[in-house]
């Protein structure tokens, strides 16, 4: 190290050292040879990581109750971790959205935990709301500090914020012995919102979003400029967008001149909240709305033997949240991709989506693609968020993970059999 440090220190197993020297951000529970007693150190502090020789690695959090015993915040054995040292951090994730959203930073997530060095914690931006999620201990124990921080930030760039609501609503807390809750965060010198409901424009589309009630931190933002280029395979075409939630996908289709767009979604409200977005946006005449078991629907479709629909979109919720489930669900991804293949004619597209942690890019496209045709062509467009997909959570995205591809082309010669 470069100077003394203040820090208690944890020594970290070989294996560790490896770990941490390839650029991973965690230290897990397994790979700790030595921390520091209870009296020496609070939960939640910072601490060095050391290898068994010495050698510095890194300084992150401590979580006693965590598998993942150390997140690392920083590298470099010069930092001090002050408010200026929060402040550039908050700068550097806001800079960056600025270079990389194409202006859109109205609607965005600000900050992606991991990948912007704030381990544990999500800021989604929704115009003059910030909706936070704090799933670390060590982030927990700075927030007082911190929000003030970013909203301070933003408003010297002249970005108007009301207030900040937190979604801590969410289990894995618990793994950090943290409580669930949710409520708005008291800012110094500003009266707390009226109303968790407010508005926000993406891609030129207009969206009611509740980010007390909403899923996650209220709107899915991670499929931003995948829904602008659903925008444009959509013109002229008939669209069945499956899983709407409040409509993104169809919205988008709709406004990029699709000649008729369906919204399904088991969900009533979620549908009855598609309708109110199009009303909004002045897109009722060519679209209408169906609350349905997509697994229910798509077979009804295929019994029919017709073709109604030639863009196909597929968005649905994780299909798995554990490495043991995770071969379950590619067989529920190739189930779902080849009953939707199936009813597209030649010529028409599928864009099929996976936010499952646990089914990683090439996983996916292989249970999306295996099924087709030979000699059909099996070729696939990555979203324009994806790329080839980092290990989470180091992706640095200016919005989040789910991957989407899109296929183009119906399919033919199929076994009866789906798996």
């Amino acid at each position: 190290m470069k100077a003394a440090r203040e820090y208690p220190i944890v020594t970290v197993t070989a294996k560790g050292t490896r770990w941490l020297e390839s650029g991973h951000p965690w230290v897990y529970d397994s790979d700790v040879a030595r921390e520091p007693e209870e009296s020496e150190c609070e939960n939640g502090a910072l601490v060095d990581v050391v290898s068994e020789k010495g050698k510095y690695l890194g300084t992150g959090f401590l979580s006693r109750l965590s598998r993942l015993r150390v997140r690392i915040v920083s590298r470099n054995a010069n930092d001090r971790f002050d408010e200026s040292f929060w402040r550039r951090r908050v700068r550097y994730a806001w800079d960056y959205r600025k270079a990389v959203m194409d202006g859109q930073t109205g609607c965005c997530r600000l900050i992606f935990g991991e990948a912007d060095a704030f381990p544990g914690l999500t800021v989604d931006r929704f115009e003059t709301l910030l909706v936070t999620q704090t799933l670390s201990l060590g982030m927990e124990k700075i927030k007082d500090m911190l929000f003030p921080l970013i909203v301070e930030v933003l408003e010297e760039d002249g970005e108007k914020i009301d207030g900040l609501f937190e979604r801590n609503d969410v289990v894995l807390r618990e793994k950090e012995g943290l409580t669930q809750n949710k409520g708005w965060f008291a800012l110094p010198g500003k009266e707390t919102p009226a109303s968790p409901i407010t508005e926000i424009c993406e891609n030129g589309v207009f969206y009611r979003v509740d980010v007390e009630n909403g899923q996650k931190t209220g709107f899915f933002l991670d499929q931003k400029f995948n829904r602008l280029a659903v925008a444009r395979l959509a013109r002229g075409k008939r669209v069945l967008d499956c899983f709407t939630h409040t409509g993104s996908f169809a919205l988008n289709a709709a406004k990029g001149g699709a000649e008729h767009v369906t919204a399904v979604d088991v969900s009533e409200s979620a549908v009855e909240m598609a309708r109110a977005n199009a009303a909004r946006n002045g897109l009722t005449d060519k679209m209408d709305f169906l609350a349905a078991d997509v697994f229910d629907l798509l077979p009804q479709l295929g019994a029919a033997h017709e073709k109604p629909y030639d863009f196909i979109i597929l968005d649905p919720p994780a299909f798995t949240k554990s490495r043991r489930t995770a071969n379950n669900a590619e067989k529920g991804y190739k189930e779902i991709n080849l009953r939707a293949m199936r009813l597209l004619p030649r010529g028409g597209y599928l864009a099929t989506a996976s936010c499952s942690h646990f089914m990683p890019a090439e996983r996916f496209e292989h249970a999306a693609l295996r099924r087709r045709g030979r000699g059909r062509g099996a070729a696939a467009d990555r979203g324009a968020h994806t790329g080839k997909r980092p290990p989470h959570p180091l992706e640095r995205a200016g919005n989040g993970l789910s991957q989407v591809l899109f296929i183009p082309g119906g399919i033919k010669g199929y076994k009866k059999s789906l798996l």
